[in-house]
């Protein structure tokens, strides 16, 4: 058995590594000459010192290296970043001296922010505009603090208070962590005001130095932080877990700063052009509704053009109401003439009133006889039809007897 083995062996074919590498780089070139590869951007470095960039590409399951040469750069119509989702154009190929694959980019496209990025900036709160308070948490003694209060207070002075802590060694996490639930434990109207923004902050330095800010209970507490923080932790190609879960990440302490408070002299130079433009504006409208309703006179009557007929007929009603009053008044003159009293009207007038009362009263005095007589007829009539039947009764009763 040990012979057959051995005859097995050496019937195999043998490769050198480089036979193996070339042939494994000539298959994937073969099958894989150009493809179009989606991902986020993770990684990212660069560009280097030699103009290449180095990246990887990778969604929720995988992984795949990429890199872009320098003359792809200069190409290129946006800068590649981290978390970027990008729809990369290219071949790939292998690397013979890590044993590995890789597709390099000829074209790269934005596709969005990327999924995985997306989960953590769906958290993050907008930085407010013009703190009152601003809280620093880095050490007191080096020059971070010196360059964010010195740009602050260039920008727009305002109160910070820095919370000392230790940047490098063993005890960097929990120090930051106690400062980060400290500044979150103060009250609005406290004797220490909350501040309205954080400011997390250390100069550049090794992985080593730096990992510290990579601590997940440091983590953790920058994440529930109710007040939005900026994490300023080494220079712009140092990354840590502070940076992701923080609101804002600054590329040096300086640009924490910048990002913090507003330009105050830009601020009152934009207000001064916005009332210049607020007034200019008002007063265009003005003179716009001015030409408006001058516009609109023109279209219209003149007050005497308007005016005109109601006047003539105010004239007329005018000239009609005194000839009006003037016959009335002699008519009531006449009438008044017509019913005037002279003795010998007088006299006419009671002669005649005698004469029409006497009349009615020789009506009246005929007309009651006549009534009288009429009652009278009537009365004897019936009592001609009673009598005759007492008489019949006392001859009844005198027979009886």
């Amino acid at each position: 058995m040990s012979e057959a083995a051995t005859e097995s062996r050496s019937n195999a074919t043998e490769y050198t590594v480089s036979e193996i590498s070339g042939a494994l780089k000539r298959t994937v070139e073969d099958a894989f000459g150009n493809v179009r590869v989606r991902g986020e951007i993770s990684g990212y470095r660069g560009p280097h010192s030699s103009g290449h960039a180095y990246f990887a590409l990778k969604d929720d399951r995988a992984r795949i290296e990429a890199v872009v040469w320098k003359t792809t750069m200069a190409r290129l119509k946006f800068r590649p970043e981290e978390g970027m989702e990008v729809i990369a154009s290219g071949r790939l190929t292998t690397y013979p001296g890590k044993s590995n694959y890789q597709i390099v980019i000829d074209n790269l496209e934005p596709a969005g922010a990327g999924a995985l990025m997306a989960l953590l900036e769906d958290r993050k709160r907008r930085l407010p505009f013009m703190p009152r308070v601003i809280g620093v948490i880095t050490s007191p003694t080096g020059s971070v603090i010196r360059d964010i209060i010195h740009r602050i207070k260039d920008r727009f002075p305002l109160t910070v208070l820095v919370w000392p802590v230790r940047v490098q060694g063993d005890t960097t996490a929990k120090e930051v962590t106690a400062a980060v639930n400290g500044f979150n434990a103060l009250t609005w109207d406290g004797a220490i005001r909350q501040p309205d923004l954080l400011i997390v902050a250390r100069g550049g330095g090794s992985l080593e130095d730096l990992w510290g800010f990579n601590d997940e209970g440091l983590a953790r507490a920058v994440a529930a932080s109710r007040i939005p923080i900026i994490s300023a932790v080494g220079h712009e190609t140092d990354w840590t877990l502070v940076d992701f879960v923080a609101d804002m990440r600054a590329p040096t302490p300086t640009g924490a700063a910048e990002m913090a408070v507003p330009v105050k002299a830009e601020l009152e130079a934009t207000l001064a052009n916005l009332g210049a433009r607020l007034s200019a504006c008002t007063s265009r409208h003005l003179d716009r509704k001015r030409q408006a309703v001058r516009a609109a006179a023109r279209a219209l009557p003149s007050p005497d053009q308007l005016l005109a007929l109601p006047r003539r007929r105010f004239d007329e009603a005018t000239s009609r109401l005194g000839r009006g009053l003037t016959v009335s008044i002699e008519r009531k003159r006449a009438r008044l003439e017509r019913q005037r009293l002279t003795p010998a009207t007088l006299s006419r007038r009671l002669n005649e009133t005698r004469r029409l009362t006497g009349r009615d009263i020789a009506r009246a005095r005929a007309a009651f006889f006549a009534i009288v007589r009429q009652s009278r007829a009537r009365f004897q009539r019936n009592s001609a039809r009673l009598s005759p039947a007492p008489v019949v009764r006392r001859q009844k009763l005198q027979a009886d007897t």
